[in-house]
């Protein structure tokens, strides 16, 4: 009867999970309906700012007033791995994902001799990388206390990078985070911010001519900085998107298992459960033909 008792105690566990992960993916669900519409209607705004820039720095190209988040330093031996990862867990490999690719992404400048330091967001990834990269985290960004990250931590972060680039703490700085596919896809993306890269495929005018005012040097200037704040925002949003349809998917996922689990063990008390009755029904006829 002790086996019953236990597989019985362990059943209703089993049965708690489930209730708590069906509860966490009917969340992830509600929340992933508005996080997916924010960083779809961003898109189109990220993109076309892209281009606007890629096309004024086709145009300005190597000139020497060509603005320093442009131009460049002029070299790139340190490198700054800005990484998005979020304060919770229970999202599958939503987070690993992402620090994975920083951490390839590393390796592969540390073997090219480049210097890499990092610039987190988020708690996940801060025992992995501080564990393979001791002494390079260069910077902890905390959003623990802040329900919904948004443009104006966006805002913060951008401002910081664009401080230390202009301090020479690095020479060229990548974003990580992970690109919202759908519920069941996921992709963990690198994106290279500073210096902003060299236009590709730069749709042409049709030959219209235009007149910039002021010059295209003055745009960019106000644009690029702009533009990077815009591309982290970007890459916030497509985070929470992530981090929901992961989150979503693993709790569907583990409900699913502990349903299983449950006819498993469900199962074997019964037949736990037959075999003590039979037994006891032996027992019971062995006693009465004694007598």
């Amino acid at each position: 009867m002790a086996n019953l008792k236990e597989l019985k105690g362990r059943i209703n566990s089993v049965k708690s999970t489930q209730k708590i992960t069906k509860a966490k993916k009917m969340v992830a669900a509600a929340k992933l309906r508005k996080a997916q519409a924010a960083a779809e209607a961003a898109r189109p705004y990220a993109e076309r700012l892209e281009g606007v820039v890629a096309s004024l720095a086709s145009k300005v190209g190597g000139s020497d007033s060509a603005p320093k988040l442009l131009a460049g330093t002029g070299k790139s031996d340190t490198h700054l791995l800005v990484v998005l990862n979020s304060d919770r867990g229970l999202a599958g490999a939503f987070n690993s994902n992402i620090v994975k690719a920083a951490r390839d992404k590393a390796l592969e400048l540390q073997a090219e001799g480049k210097k890499v330091l990092f610039y987190l967001i988020g708690r996940k990834g801060r025992p992995v990388i501080a564990r393979l990269f001791a002494g390079q985290i260069t910077e902890l960004y905390e959003t623990t206390g802040i329900r919904d990250i948004g443009f104006d931590q966006a805002h913060e972060v951008s401002a910081k990078v664009m401080e230390m680039y202009e301090a020479g703490v690095f020479d060229v700085a990548h974003l990580f985070y992970s690109k919202f596919r759908s519920a069941l896809l996921q992709v963990a993306t690198g994106q290279q911010l500073i210096p902003v890269p060299a236009p590709v495929d730069v749709p042409a005018s049709g030959g219209a001519a235009v007149e910039y005012e002021p010059d295209e040097e003055a745009i960019l200037a106000d644009l690029l900085p702009r533009n990077i704040t815009i591309q982290i925002f970007k890459g916030i949003l497509e985070n929470a998107a992530s981090e929901q349809g992961a989150s979503m998917t693993a709790m569907d996922n583990a409900t699913r298992n502990a349903g299983d689990l449950i006819n498993k063990l469900t199962i074997i008390y019964n037949r736990t459960r037959q075999a003590a009755i039979t037994t006891e029904l032996i027992e019971i006829i062995a006693g009465a033909e004694a007598l």
